[in-house]
């Protein structure tokens, strides 16, 4: 198949397209200069010159395409209507990355015994908190685009963990965590790090991306999952193969000044404790990795940085 990848330089993205050309596909990924397009031709990803705003550049790659992944930004409507619209009839699958803090509360470092199903989230009455509103939108839109023939999938990472396979090797949660401790010497987690999030290696994320391009049906959701582990087992860990004290709390407004809030009160400071059945079932995906601690203490321990370290929300 010809592939157009959106996110084609980032973590999930490139490791995906990674992937892809080793299985023998073509892939065309989208650049917004021209260091992103000499990178992705070192890996084998013909580039694409473009934004997500350029509406007719991502219309012409999408109709050029057999399949399109957008791995790009979760919460750019923009780009998602554009994809819709070009493919709209043509059958091909549309595949969109999404994330679960859609089901992120403002716990501040506090536990909460909710789990969340595919179900739940796909229930017509069910409402994210305001600040996800927008995004889970967007999984709408893709997903009743399956009404206009495109096989349309929302795939919703959990906090993803493992060094990325293409040119990022990074994401969101783990390596603040880490570059925080590095920085202070102290390791932290908001409040009393009892809040729990899901987790995925990227490996088995990877898996399941492909596994759902040749045969997810249309309007699927999927929940990627396969573990999960309160901050304080996360940053004790941390500290652990850091050789620092054990982790320590942080308040809410320290946390905010250091992350930003939206990192702060949703990456870090929430619950996002998810269940995905759908995947297992359906495309017989079997994920190969179950504990984020045990990566933490083997792998982190191998690199020199913690910059190297990678996660994503």
């Amino acid at each position: 198949m010809r592939i157009f990848l959106t996110g084609a330089t980032g973590y999930i993205g490139s490791s995906v397209g990674v992937r892809l050309i080793a299985e023998g596909h073509t892939v065309t990924g989208l650049a917004r200069s021209a260091g992103s397009a000499d990178a992705l031709r070192r890996i084998g990803i013909e580039p694409v010159s473009g934004t997500l705003d350029d509406r007719d550049v991502l219309a012409r790659a999408a109709a050029e395409a057999d399949a399109v992944v957008n791995a790009a930004d979760s919460d750019h409507l923009g780009a998602v209507h554009s994809l819709v619209e070009a493919l709209d009839g043509s059958g091909k699958p549309l595949l969109h990355t999404s994330g679960s803090s859609i089901v992120g509360d403002d716990a501040r470092g506090e536990a909460s015994d909710r789990i969340w199903t595919e179900e739940q989230v796909l229930a017509p009455g069910w409402r994210p908190t305001p600040e996800k509103a927008a995004r889970v939108a967007i999984d709408r839109r893709v997903l009743t685009a399956a009404d206009r023939g495109i096989r349309s999938v929302v795939l919703c990472n959990t906090l993803i963990y493992g060094h990325g396979r293409g040119l990022a090797r990074d994401s969101v949660q783990i390596p603040r965590l880490v570059r925080q401790a590095e920085s202070s010497r102290v390791a932290r987690h908001i409040g009393r790090g009892a809040n729990v999030w899901s987790n995925v290696h990227i490996d088995d994320v990877v898996e399941l991306y492909l596994r759902a391009l040749t045969d997810a049906p249309a309007g699927s959701f999927y929940f990627v999952e396969n573990g999960e582990a309160s901050f304080k087992t996360m940053t004790d860990a941390i500290a652990g193969v850091l050789g620092l004290e054990p982790a320590q709390p942080w308040d809410i407004d320290s946390a905010i000044a250091e992350w930003g809030y939206e990192p702060a009160v949703y990456a870090l400071g929430s619950n996002s404790r998810v269940r995905g059945t759908g995947a297992r079932t359906v495309l017989d995906w079997r994920p190969q990795h179950a504990s984020v601690t045990d990566w933490i203490q083997q792998e982190l321990s191998h690199t020199t940085s913690g910059a190297e370290v990678s996660s994503r929300k």
